[in-house]
Formats: structure tokens, sequence, C-alpha cells
């Protein structure tokens, strides 16, 4: 994966080029693409270490390059959605995008979930932090390696970040909101429903048998905590 390069996918050339100015003053390169198909042959020829990504776009759509992206690694991807499409947003992040921003948008606010994304899902993030076995489930914060009774669980970055914070404090409940703020790195969180996706997507991969209790437990009105 490129260091600090950014590639930027929208059909709109005012977008890219808004992004791409503020993304630089922080010291990224960027790449852009007008369209999914450009974007596609980018990523094979230099995997950028970010992908910002916008859903409606010539030629294979952004929710499509997603899922592409997703199944070849573990690229974090920022998807752009247009204010109101909450369908397209909860699809998203069901594919494995990292984050989302509705249009029309702050660059600011763009800007900062990029190093928010990119610092929580770089190499060695986790360090120092200990390997935690609970009833068959192996997480390793040094490999990001995730096992259920032996077997590989594939998760997405952002997915181990917040079942590895969870693990790390058992029985302790977190509002959404303070899960956006340790695991996402948002001190204000305008839209928490990235979290609810996120644990909806963690229990089809870690609660696969029924006859276990839940790992991941809702306490209504309040949040989640990870039941030990």
């Amino acid at each position: 994966m490129s260091d600090r390069t950014i590639l930027i996918v929208d059909d709109e050339p005012i977008v890219r080029d808004v992004v791409a100015r503020y993304l630089e003053r922080d010291g990224y390169s960027i790449l852009e693409s007008a369209d999914g198909d450009e974007a596609r042959a980018r990523i094979e020829a230099k995997p950028p270490s970010l992908v910002v990504l916008d859903v409606m776009l010539p030629g294979t759509d952004g929710l499509t390059l997603c899922r592409w992206i997703r199944q070849r690694g573990d690229i974090p991807v920022i998807m752009l959605t247009a204010r109101g499409e909450e369908a397209d947003r909860v699809v998203a992040l069901d594919l494995g995008a990292d984050d989302y921003v509705t249009k029309p948008f702050s660059p600011r606010e763009l800007a900062a979930r990029v190093r928010s994304v990119l610092r929580r899902t770089a190499a060695g993030a986790l360090g120092g932090a200990a390997r935690i076995e609970v009833d068959g489930l192996v997480l390793d914060p040094d490999t990001r390696d995730v096992t259920l009774d032996g077997a590989p669980v594939q998760l997405t970055a952002k997915e181990f970040d917040l079942l590895f914070f969870l693990a790390s404090h058992p029985r302790r409940v977190f509002s959404r909101d303070q899960l956006m703020n340790s695991v996402w790195g948002y001190a204000a969180a305008l839209d928490t429903g990235t979290v609810t996706v996120h644990v909806r997507r963690l229990r089809s991969k870690i609660e696969v048998d029924p006859s276990r209790p839940a790992r991941l437990e809702t306490v209504w009105g309040v949040g989640y905590r990870f039941a030990g």
C-alpha cells in the first residue's frame, strides 16, 4: 500500500479539486479518478492508503467498487453519499466502508475523518495491547488476525478496532457517542448509525453458533457491551 496516498473518486471536478487541496495541506499525495472503471485501474496499478469514494459514479458505481475493494483487502474507504440517502449509507457500511460523509460536506470535516481512519488503521495502532482470548474467540492486536474456534474471521479494519475496543473492556457499557469518540476518533458525532451497522456486521461474523450466549450485547437506551 502506498504511503500517504489518497485516491479521490468523484465525477464532479470541483469536488475532487476542493478535497485534494485540503488533503494536500495535510501532506497527502493525491490521485484522482472521475469514474469507477478508472479508479479500479488505478487501484490495481498502485493501491492507495485510502479511497474517498462517491456513491454515484458513471461506469462502475461506488457501491460496486467498494465491494470490489473490500474483496481485495483492507484499503480504508470513506464513502460520499447524498444527504438523505440513508439506504446508500447503510449499504456502504454493510459492504465494508470505514466511514461516510454526506454531501454537501465540509472539506475540513472530511480531512479530519481521513486522518482519523488512517490513524486507526495504521499498522501498529494497537501496539503494546495484549492478545485477547475469550471462549474460542482470539484477537491478536499485533497481526490484527481474528479466529473463532480456530477458524479465521475476516473483519474490516474498523470492525476489528470496534471489537477489540469492546473486548478490552468486558461488561462495560458504551454509548454510541462514546464508541464514535473512542474508535472513530470523533469528539462530536452527528450520526452514530455507523456504530449500529458495524455491531450488526460483527454479530453476523462472530455469533454464528446459536447455542452460545451473545458476545455483543445491546443495553437498550444506553449502548453496547462485550459480554466477556
